[in-house]
């Protein structure tokens, strides 16, 4: 956006136009010359012409480009001021070897739990993000950041069995989360936990313990399962057999502990709409509030008018000491 920080100065222009307009028929007269007869037409030089009209209408249009410069031109740019406090955010996705069935059409369950997060992640202002991995161990991926386009990238970088670890260890996941987590300064921490399966490995085995621990540290844990009800199909990658199908394993109760021991919520999602719609519900139910704070910054541009009426007045002084010095 662009605009004038003296705007007064700008009714200089059609003075400065109805002046030169007077100035210019004055002068016409008082140089006018005899009529020449219509069998000698009178014919001007290029030089003629440039030595009766640059002069004068050169320093006019010098007068015009100072007064736009002293009218102060602004370029202003407009931004927000993010808040001090906001909400940690920890993702967390199961990558073990079940996420790769095929009940989310089209997607696979972890195929579809990418896409959700990282529709999530691109609703979210000024809140930190990190990624948990597991699988049967737990790796952190991507530290809390307010760099959503790295976080949006290791999401997308995430693959079955990244843990090279069989299982699902998912108290494991929770007290990596927690442990980057627990120090935090912000006003609201989460922990998004999303899962197919149930705990059957890790180093730690008691859930309740596990969520007990996060809310000490008052962290929310909202628990997501993702699997359809039944056996679902999952690509084995043997050519002799290359589909199977595994059973329903979802520990919903284990789940809904974690989210009530933590003042979270559970869900379940049998589709890849479901879980769009899930992770819109966290998005809404966990929002920074705050009053936005806007700033605005000015950049002078009065220097595209001043630079050009003094090359104007400069290329006025050289030819009239030289070219136009002896009258055509």
């Amino acid at each position: 956006m662009t605009g004038f920080k003296n705007p007064l100065v700008l009714l200089l222009l059609p003075l400065i136009g109805v002046l030169a307009g007077l100035a210019w028929a004055q002068r016409a007269r008082r140089h006018g010359s005899a009529p020449v007869p219509a069998a000698l037409p009178r014919r001007e030089s290029p030089r003629s012409v440039l030595f009766r009209l640059a002069p004068f209408w050169g320093r006019v249009l010098a007068l015009a480009l100072l007064a736009l410069a002293l009218a102060r031109p602004q370029k202003a740019a407009r931004g927000e001021v993010p808040p001090s406090e906001g909400i940690d955010i920890m993702l967390t996705i199961d990558t073990s070897y079940s996420m790769s069935a095929e009940d989310f059409a089209p997607f696979t369950r972890l195929e579809a739990a990418k896409a959700a997060a990282a529709d999530f992640v691109k609703k979210r202002r000024n809140d930190r993000i990190g990624v948990v991995v597991f699988g049967g161990t737990a790796l952190l991926t991507c530290p809390l950041t307010l760099d959503y386009q790295s976080v949006l990238e290791m999401i997308d970088s995430t693959y079955i069995n990244m843990t090279h670890a069989d299982g699902t260890a998912i108290g494991d996941a929770i007290i990596t989360a927690v442990n980057h987590l627990k120090d935090s300064k912000a006003k609201s921490k989460v922990i998004i936990l999303l899962t197919d399966g149930r705990s059957n490995v890790g180093l730690v085995t008691d859930l309740a313990q596990a969520a007990r621990t996060a809310q000490a540290y008052d962290i929310k844990i909202y628990t997501i399962g993702t699997a359809g009800k039944g056996p679902a199909r999952i690509a084995t990658g043997d050519p002799m057999q290359p589909i199977a199908y595994i059973n329903d394993d979802l520990d919903e109760p284990a789940l809904r502990e974690i989210a009530d021991l933590t003042g979270g919520e559970f869900y379940r999602a049998q589709n890849y709409s479901e879980l769009q719609d899930i992770y819109s519900r966290i998005d809404a139910l966990e929002k920074t509030k705050f009053e936005a704070k806007t700033y605005t910054s000015y950049t002078d541009l009065y220097l595209y008018f001043l630079l050009p009426a003094l090359a104007a007045l400069a290329a006025l002084y050289v030819l009239e000491r030289t070219y136009l010095r002896t009258v055509p």
